[in-house]
């Protein structure tokens, strides 16, 4: 700011001076200023004295550190409007905003950082970890694979190849790289007292059944009978085809049993393929127990139904099938993948194979067993049927 020659205390005495008869010009050459000035002069402290001048001074510096302090508060308002529809959680975000108001607003970095409350040294920090441009190849690939897979299943199939990395730092690049699974639109559960049946911890103990539907390219359905081993959570089987009525079923079952021996207990709901004549006389015939869910509880057969939610998520809603025997053949990979490939987080991120072959060699659940007696895996249902 550019310093006056003159004082307040030498203008007033140059303009009592003029007051006093002293020509304007005279007094302009004997101070060395011009007319103009003078008069200008006359105009701000004209009829003034020193302690009114001081005064006036005091106040017009009073106004201008208050029109800057309306300025300042007005730009911080603007700014913060501009950032308003903006997420600033993290210092990514924070650094981003910085150099928006920087390059709106022509802020100092100072000024932006006190705007949003940032620390200037978090903003002018880089990081230095290496670029890890292997493992993020890695973990895209085997994202693009397996696309409704999220990062702590990734974690398990790294983990498998090798890989040493924490799934600390694995859920950071699989969050840098922008690979979240979209979540999709849940259905209405079923609410009310949900208690499966007692089941001891071993494969066989019970089966479930249910089926679920999809549609071709060509627009035809088809529908899927899924039979599921509630301990071990294998894939006993997955059958596509556009009609499967009771007999099938019934047959289909006859295969499974002497394949995989007797179950223990079959439970699916009331559909009219499982409450057929076929399906009652195939009970008594092999002398299987037969539990049937209470109507508009799916959650008492949850087992199956939660594979079947995976089915969807993972292969329905991922393929297009041209054909029964395409879908025949994809469904068919896509358990043998389930069973022996994918990791089930209930089973401890382990295979339903491995788990299967280590319950079968322990003659325990490896989760449920106290070290003297193994615990059931499932409380009684309290409702339900149980076929005769």
């Amino acid at each position: 700011m550019k310093r006056n020659r003159f004082t307040q205390e030498q203008i007033i005495g140059v303009l009592r001076e003029h007051e006093a008869g002293a020509k304007a010009g005279d007094l302009a050459r004997k101070h060395g200023i011009s007319e103009a000035t003078l008069y200008n002069w006359k105009a701000k402290y004209g009829g003034l004295d020193v302690s009114e001048a001081r005064r006036l001074k005091a106040l017009e510096d009073e106004n201008g550190k208050l029109k800057r302090l309306l300025a300042d508060a007005i730009l911080d308002a603007s700014a913060l409007r501009e950032l308003l529809g903006k997420k600033m959680v993290g210092p990514a975000a924070k650094r981003e905003a910085v150099a928006l108001l920087r390059e709106m607003f022509q802020m100092s970095e100072r000024r932006a950082c006190s705007v949003i409350a940032a620390d200037r040294k978090m903003i002018r920090y880089r990081s230095c970890r290496p670029a890890e441009t292997e493992l993020r190849a890695r973990l895209r690939e085997l994202a693009n694979e397996r696309r409704r897979f999220g990062y702590r299943r990734l974690f398990i199939l790294l983990r498998r190849e090798g890989e040493a990395s924490g799934i600390n730092r694995i859920y950071r690049l699989y969050r840098e790289e922008g690979l979240t699974v979209r979540k999709r639109r849940s259905r209405r559960r079923a609410i009310g007292v949900r208690a499966p049946i007692l089941v001891e911890a071993k494969a066989n103990a019970r089966w479930s059944l249910d089926f679920v539907h999809d549609q071709m390219a060509n627009g035809r359905h088809f529908r899927v009978l899924n039979i599921v081993d509630d301990v071990t959570r294998e894939c006993l089987a997955a059958i596509p085809d556009t009609s499967i009525p009771g007999v099938r079923v019934a047959r289909e079952l006859t295969t499974l049993i002497e394949q995989r021996g007797k179950p223990g207990m079959i439970v699916s709901d009331n559909g009219t393929e499982f409450t057929s004549h076929a399906i009652f006389a195939w009970s008594k015939d092999h002398v299987v127990d037969w539990h049937y869910i209470a109507p508009g509880k799916p959650m008492q057969n949850g087992f199956v139904e939660s594979f079947n939610g995976r089915m969807r998520d993972e292969l329905l809603n991922e393929a297009l099938f041209f054909g029964i025997e395409h879908a025949r053949q994809a469904i068919a990979e896509w358990a043998d993948d389930y069973n022996t490939g994918r990791p089930h987080s209930a089973l401890g991120y382990q295979t339903p194979a491995d788990f299967a072959a280590k319950l079968t060699a322990t003659g325990c659940h490896p989760a449920l067993c106290d070290g003297s007696v193994c615990q059931p895996v499932a409380q009684t249902a309290r409702e339900g049927i149980i076929m005769p």
